[in-house]
């Protein structure tokens, strides 16, 4: 069963963020608290939202999905960019993450989204394997920028001081 998170679900959102983390070797990095994600999730101006895949035969959660929409500036559209896909190691194989997806997708057409996006680590074969297996597109052209710390703090600093104010 997918259904939509509710606030009882931070908890149990919380620690597959954590196992997800520990799986892609970054678990030092998965620092949200569930306050953090109580606010982002179910606040006055929520920042995402969940999906939950349920066990139909033991009403275990067995992972999730968290999306945000976004927007294009070539297509003039919305669309949807899914952050995190999460399926349990012990209920993997049982068409939950398949479900998850299907899930998203109904709801990017249900919004007339045109763009489906998330990304994957590039050395996550069995992930990679999957998202291909339903028709997905690497775009291996494209390349993540992030910043943090302190190079996002310099480069605020620079910012005129009409925007810095309004920080």
């Amino acid at each position: 069963m997918i259904r939509e998170a509710t606030v009882h679900d931070v908890p149990e959102i919380r620690a597959m963020i954590r196992e997800l983390a520990t799986y892609e070797k970054a678990a030092e990095q998965a620092r949200a608290t569930e306050e953090q994600l109580h606010a982002a999730l179910f606040g006055e101006h929520p920042a995402a939202r969940v999906l939950i895949a349920e066990d139909d035969g033991t009403g275990e959660v067995a992972g999730f999905a968290l999306w945000f929409p976004r927007f294009s500036t070539w297509t003039g559209t919305r669309g949807m960019h899914l952050e995190d896909l999460y399926v349990r190691p012990h209920t993997r194989g049982a068409g939950h993450g398949k479900a998850l997806l299907a899930a998203l997708a109904a709801i990017c057409r249900g919004h007339g989204f045109e763009r489906f996006e998330w990304m994957v680590l590039d050395w996550n074969e069995p992930a990679i394997a999957f998202y291909e297996g339903l028709g997905a597109e690497l775009l291996e052209e494209w390349t993540l920028c992030r910043l943090t710390g302190g190079p996002l703090e310099e480069l605020a600093a620079r910012a005129p001081a009409v925007v810095r104010a309004a920080r």
